[in-house]
């Protein structure tokens, strides 16, 4: 992490303040505070991600590591602990105000200091993780709690009261140390980092003196606690810009906390990241991407597309500022859903293994007034699938919402059909969705803000046919996946829609292959030209199908089918398998 300079600062009642300094010396002055039970070295894991950036300044809480251990209480209280950050930077940036990121108690300490005048002078940004204002928090709680009348708004200021039970037993002389003592003693902090909380080993960042500290920061506790729940400001707004950093899954500090924080900030950011209350240790990128982006623009940067979808109050059509990636997009329901996504404010990713077809549908949406890329790529191909995330990540960023679409027919029963030609629709139309998946998926889990994967299947998928074999297989095939996969991502807070078209009036039976014995081969055409016919006499277009996707990703709906037959072979696939089973049976062409 390069040299790290150690130094003492004074603070009030003779407490001296361990301040350690590392990274750009002529980049702007970032300051880390961390929260209980933690040291400086919960940042271990950001720190290398911005040292190139920034010049950075980490400091040891009162009460931690080898900063001084007040003995009375009224030590640990937050105005001492923001006493503690205006000595902190007075000493190390006494002229120029300085970006901040917080966690825990550090973070409301921070919230503590900007209630102060003229502290806007002094901050010049805040990014806050799981540790809101004690003041916004108490009028959440209490102001929602004394009116029943609003009964959602009711109960989440009562579940939230109820999260923070365990303060008060910290809070409790006797039996909070005990309580701590035990628990370290245990290992149940490490359980809940590493198990709990999916946190890698080697990502879990504890001081060598961690029982000690604990111990003897605990008191921040009982300083705070009940004057958390029975005194705040009504006038505690925030002209600093403040960016806020909402781990979903936090047991201690539930996302609704910050419903109203808008109204007490006036240049606020917000994220929502499927992570728990270390989100430090858990999504170290995360919180450095983020502040990096939030003072880039502070500095004059146009905003990142991630931090323009942070912003708090920003209007925007419902897909504005996301970025979506749709394959096979040269025709079909591809084109129609990167022209539905783009009708809603997106940037879209369009490709194809078509490059003319590809570059029509990009030039209509430009052409529309949207913004358009387009690529050609074989989705069949893992490493030509793989060099194209590359580069879509590198040049526009991750989708936020990826439609692999990109498939093509096939009619014939299995004994007739060339084995390289069965091979070849289970690798474009399952190995394709598989492809995308891989190289996608594993991008936008480590971004770590969320997004949405859509999995075009088809009604076949549920509904055999002999004469349909490698496509039906195929689709039966992403369907499973799917399945399989949803599970998996949730974890991420990515979710996954699996869509089975039915009779859909594309080109597709125009493209697809049919494969029949010698003798039936004369009949293909004709058989083709009916086809077409009725796809074309069925008027269910494309657009629908599109709409579906959108409407699907809007609402995180796991299954899909779209038009009426497709919802009535599903409900009789699952209610009658037999059934379906029996209609396999049909003439190929």
């Amino acid at each position: 992490m390069g040299e790290i300079a150690e130094r003492f600062v004074d603070s009030t009642d003779d407490v001296r303040i361990a301040v350690y300094e590392q990274g750009n010396p002529d980049g702007p002055t970032l300051v880390l505070a961390h929260g209980w039970p933690d040291s400086h070295v919960l940042w271990d894991g950001i720190v290398p991600l911005l040292t190139d950036r920034f010049r950075i300044i980490r400091y040891d809480n009162r009460g931690v590591g080898r900063s001084t251990v007040p003995k009375q209480v009224s030590a640990f209280r937050l105005g001492r602990y923001a006493d503690d950050f205006a000595a902190v930077i007075a000493a190390v940036s006494p002229g120029a105000p300085v970006h901040v990121l917080a966690h825990d108690w550090g973070s409301a300490a921070l919230w503590e200091y900007l209630a102060r005048p003229q502290a806007g002078e002094r901050v010049a940004s805040f990014t806050s993780v799981s540790g809101p204002s004690a003041d916004h928090v108490n009028r959440f709680i209490v102001g929602s709690l004394l009116r029943p009348y609003r009964p959602r708004r009711f109960a989440r200021a009562a579940a939230q009261f109820a999260h923070f039970a365990y303060m008060a037993v910290f809070s409790t002389p006797v039996l909070g140390p005990a309580t701590v003592r035990r628990r370290l003693r245990r290992g149940t902090l490490d359980r809940l980092l590493t198990v709990r909380d999916g946190i890698a080993p080697e990502r879990v960042h504890h001081s060598p003196n961690l029982p000690a500290d604990a111990l003897n920061s605990l008191k921040v506790y009982r300083a705070n606690y009940l004057r958390s729940v029975f005194k705040a400001r009504n006038d505690h707004y925030v002209d600093v810009p403040v960016q806020l950093i909402v781990n979903l899954d936090d047991p201690f500090v539930r996302p609704h906390v910050y419903e109203d924080t808008h109204k007490w900030v006036a240049r606020l950011w917000r994220r929502d990241v499927a992570a728990g209350h270390w989100a430090p240790m858990s999504h170290p990128d995360v919180l450095a991407r983020s502040v990096r982006q939030l003072v880039d623009h502070l500095d004059g940067a146009a905003p990142a597309r991630e931090l323009l979808r942070a912003q708090v109050g920003r209007k925007r059509q419902y897909f504005g500022d996301t970025l979506v990636s749709v394959t096979g997009a040269g025709s079909g329901i591809g084109r129609a859903t990167a022209f539905a996504f783009a009708r809603e404010g997106a940037e879209i990713v369009v490709s194809d293994v078509d490059e003319g077809t590809v570059k029509e549908t990009a030039a209509a949406i430009v052409a529309r007034g949207g913004v358009a890329h387009h690529y050609v790529v074989d989705v069949s191909d893992a490493d030509a699938v793989e060099e194209f995330a590359e580069q879509v990540c590198a040049e526009h960023g991750v989708p936020d919402v990826v439609v692999n679409n990109a498939g093509v027919g096939h009619a014939g029963l299995f004994l007739d059909t060339p084995r390289g030609e069965f091979d070849r629709v289970l690798s474009i139309n399952f190995g394709g969705v598989v492809n995308c998946c891989r190289s996608f998926g594993r991008r936008m889990v480590v971004r770590g803000m969320g997004g949405h994967v859509v999995n075009v299947s088809s009604m076949a998928a549920y509904a055999p046919q002999q004469s349909m074999n490698a496509y039906a297989t195929s689709k039966a095939a992403v369907f499973m996946f799917g399945d399989c996969l949803r599970a998996e991502l949730e974890q991420a807070g990515i979710g996954l829609t699996t869509v089975c078209p039915g009779v859909i009036d594309t080109n597709i039976v125009h493209t697809t292959r049919f494969d029949a014995p010698a003798g039936k081969r004369g009949k293909v055409e004709s058989r083709r030209a009916q086809l077409e016919k009725f796809f074309n006499a069925r008027r269910y277009g494309p657009d629908k199908v599109a709409s579906a996707i959108v409407d699907s990703v809007k609402k995180n709906k796991p299954i899909r089918p779209v038009a009426p037959e497709a919802h009535l072979v599903y409900g009789v696939a699952h209610l009658f398998p037999q059934v379906m089973r029996s209609t396999a049976r049909g003439r190929v062409l």
